[in-house]
């Protein structure tokens, strides 16, 4: 289980490196106070912090696996969450389908959250000592 659970989290940090180095890139190419096209401080804010907390959170998962687990299912629903709601803020009326399923990005993260959901369990029972043990009843 132990194997699994590091195989899972490395997975796992791998994506949270890239969306971070993708955010870095973003950054680096528009700087730290771009307001993404006009998409509103509080998303702004959002999507440059991810520079930091992605690696963060890949770290987490191999340093205090306590924290990184939860954290990575946190990151990722809410970056789902916020981008889905971002894209159906922007784009035309009656669009949202047909850019959600045709943007390689929502996709992906749309696949990487559901990837987390179903690994989760593994990523925990492996890394956290007595999770998963069955508790003795009298």
């Amino acid at each position: 289980m132990k194997r699994g659970s590091m195989i899972v989290r490395a997975i796992w940090a791998a994506c949270l490196l890239i969306g971070g180095i993708n955010h870095a890139r973003i950054l680096l190419q528009h700087g730290l106070l771009w307001d993404y096209n006009g998409v509103g401080w509080a998303s702004a804010v959002y999507w440059s912090s991810l520079t930091i907390l992605d690696p963060l959170v890949a770290a987490l998962l191999f340093i205090r696996p306590k924290l990184g687990i939860p954290g990575t299912v946190l990151l990722i629903v809410t970056n789902v969450i916020h981008n889905l709601a971002v894209t159906a803020r922007y784009v035309p009326e009656g669009e949202f389908l047909i850019h959600t399923a045709t943007s390689p990005f929502l996709l992906g993260q749309i696949g990487f959250m559901l990837f987390v959901a179903a690994t989760a369990p593994t990523a925990w029972k492996g890394a956290v000592p007595g999770a998963g043990q069955s508790v003795p009843t009298r």
